[in-house]
């Protein structure tokens, strides 16, 4: 028997268990902490975390170009002359195509609502009291108008002032990467440079390979759904083709939305037939990217469990928005990283000797 002052000893189990609770709570406090400051530094945060994915996505093309006995400055100075002209070329032909078949659209959408009042009785006379009343309630909060407008030019702004931004640090991330590496390796602690290098390495390799592999699967959706819509007569088929290039960066949700939004104006527009026949094309679209080139093209770069993908767009919305959706899966995709390569490393025989800086897949 113990006496009244004697302390059990916890099972092994539980100590264990109470260990990983205080680790998990110390990692959640610390990502809580960071979560809130990146929210309170958002335009100066925003702008670093974009050039960290125009960097990964565009490392391969100036490589090739210092590989070709271009200049590092220069190499860096024509890739983002590059992300200029592609980015502006496709603004342009998304805003053409808008504005060449805007009337067209708004028309039909009127048409639309109008059979709808047809169709629903005292609802669609509803509906046409609504849009006879427009103008009276446009005036009636026209100063609301005007003060939204304000601050969406005041956003507008800001996008831009960051995306410039995000295109000299672009400039700055792929002309210096070297030198980032030798500041990061100056910086760590002990004898950890090598470990620190290594983690660095595989967290950008694991977002370069998710940015390359989305960017050529945003493409072939984009293509194969453009020429669907253009076959079937949709207006704005390439303003619709470029949305659905652009969401394509947001997995799953991105691809829905875009897809849906070609739809709804494939029925405003042509009726429900060419609608449903848009809706083929998308959903064969998915289909092929689904079991044909998610398996084939990202196979060799990222693989995430698509509950965990679902879990991190989640969470990235709602933290930031659209924005976090944006930068929920590549932030995720280098955490698995880091983690592969810390399990690698402890892993690893004492005796095994350091890989060489340039061995490993994805090194520059």
């Amino acid at each position: 028997m113990c006496s009244a002052g004697t302390v059990l000893p916890l099972p092994e189990p539980v100590r264990r268990l109470a260990a990983w609770c205080v680790v998990l709570l110390l990692v959640a406090g610390v990502g809580w902490v960071g979560v809130r400051l990146c929210g309170e530094l958002r335009t100066a945060v925003t702008p670093v975390l974009l050039a960290l994915l125009g960097t990964a996505l565009l490392g391969p093309l100036y490589r090739r170009l210092v590989r070709a006995g271009v200049r590092a400055s220069v190499a860096a100075g024509l890739t983002c002359a590059a992300v200029v002209a592609v980015v502006g070329g496709a603004v342009y032909i998304v805003v053409a195509a808008l504005v060449d078949s805007g009337a067209e659209i708004s028309a039909s959408l009127r048409d639309a609502a109008k059979g709808v009042a047809r169709h629903f009785g005292a609802a669609g006379a509803g509906l046409d009291d609504l849009v006879a009343k427009a103008p009276e309630l446009l005036r009636r909060f026209g100063g609301t108008a005007v003060s939204n407008v304000v601050s969406g030019v005041g956003a507008v702004a800001e996008g831009v002032a960051m995306a410039v931004l995000a295109l000299l640090l672009v400039f700055f991330f792929l002309r210096d990467s070297r030198r980032a590496l030798v500041a990061l390796r100056a910086v760590a602690p002990g004898g950890s440079a090598d470990t620190l290098e290594a983690i660095a390495r595989r967290a950008f390799a694991a977002v370069e390979g998710f940015m390359r592999g989305t960017t050529f699967i945003a493409l072939i959706d984009a293509l194969c759904i453009t020429v669907g819509l253009l076959v079937l007569r949709v207006p704005g088929a390439i303003g619709l083709g470029a949305l659905v290039f652009v969401g394509a960066y947001i997995p799953y949700l991105g691809a829905f939305i875009s897809g849906a939004v070609a739809v709804l104006v494939a029925l405003a527009d042509r009726g429900l037939v060419i609608a449903l026949w848009a809706l083929g094309v998308v959903l064969a679209v998915q289909v092929l990217e689904g079991h044909v080139l998610q398996p084939v093209i990202q196979s060799r770069t990222v693989q995430m469990h698509p509950a965990v993908v679902l879990v991190a767009i989640t969470a990235g919305a709602s933290v930031a928005g659209i924005l976090g959706m944006l930068l929920a899966v590549p932030v995720t995709a280098a955490a698995f990283g880091v983690w592969a390569e810390l399990r690698d490393r402890r892993g690893e025989p004492p005796d095994r000797p350091e890989q060489p800086p340039g061995g490993r897949p994805g090194d520059r």
